[in-house]
């Protein structure tokens, strides 16, 4: 426990265990057992993991999930200024990596109070060492849209995109997710799909975004991670972009426009492309 005359006590950002109880860190078990005050994503799901880790929480335990973030800030950044140390921990993996904690942490960088981290476990870094796809470069794009319309437009910012994107994704979605990036990337960039990862039935498909959403139409269950490939540098054939021009279209988008969106995003010749839709059509009512 920390003494208020001492001055300012400090955040404290904890990684726990995405599966496997064994990972989690000695600093973790210390900070769980001397905190004075732990907020938790689930309560119940800190306890649980406490219990496990043969720890006994000592300080107080306050829920801090999504809905009550922002109510809880105030007291929180009041007892820190006190001199408490508060220990933030969500259900799995790092606070504020599309979990709650980024508000929290703004709000004691704007304040001055101190913040510090225990790192541990992180589904993010986890899918991409396991995905075996060039992962020197990255960009971390949290949970895919959930509408059709919206996922397909994220998913056209990757199309030249040379840096690995790695995202999250429900499973009763996931079918549908892939289906579009085999639409909107082609049918050849490599994917791989992390399935209940560091858990008992953890699983990784990897191939090309055909093969893994040719895998995905049975269904899949459990917490998923998808790791894109970034794209490959090349000069586009406007043959090979008529699909995608095509699919921009059915979604009510002037033929010229999508001509001029496809193209500037695979470097193509705009008129070059809108000629070869037009042929690709001739050749269909023919």
């Amino acid at each position: 426990m920390t003494d208020e005359a001492t001055g300012p006590g400090r955040l404290v950002l904890a990684a726990t265990p995405m599966g496997d109880i064994g990972d989690a860190s000695q600093r973790l078990r210390d900070a769980l057992g001397s905190a004075d005050i732990v907020a938790a994503e689930d309560t119940r799901r800190t306890k649980s993991l406490a219990k496990s880790l043969g720890v006994e929480i000592t300080g107080r335990v306050v829920s801090f999930y999504d809905h009550v973030e922002i109510a809880r800030i105030p007291a929180l950044l009041a007892d820190i200024a006190a001199g408490h140390t508060v220990l933030l921990v969500t259900d799995a993996g790092m606070p504020s990596v599309s979990d709650p904690g980024y508000r929290l942490v703004a709000a004691c960088a704007e304040r001055d109070l101190p913040v510090t981290c225990l790192p541990g476990p992180s589904a993010v870094t986890t899918a991409l060492a396991l995905s075996a796809i060039p992962v020197e470069r990255f960009c971390f794009d949290g949970f895919a849209p959930r509408k059709g319309g919206q996922r397909r437009e994220w998913l056209r910012t990757l199309a030249t995109e040379p840096r690995a994107c790695v995202f999250f994704e429900a499973p009763h979605r996931l079918a549908d997710c892939l289906a579009d990036a085999v639409t909107v990337l082609g049918p050849d960039r490599r994917a791989a799909v992390c399935r209940e990862l560091t858990k008992t039935y953890e699983e990784v498909i990897r191939g090309t975004l055909a093969e893994v959403a040719a895998w995905a139409v049975d269904g899949a269950r459990g917490e998923i991670t998808v790791v894109l490939e970034g794209a490959q540098p090349k000069s586009a054939d406007p043959a090979d972009l008529v699909d995608l021009v095509e699919a921009l279209t059915a979604e009510g988008i002037r033929l010229k426009d999508a001509c001029a969106q496809i193209a500037g995003e695979h470097g193509a010749s705009r008129n070059e492309l809108y000629d070869a839709v037009l042929i690709a059509r001739r050749e269909v009512e023919d």
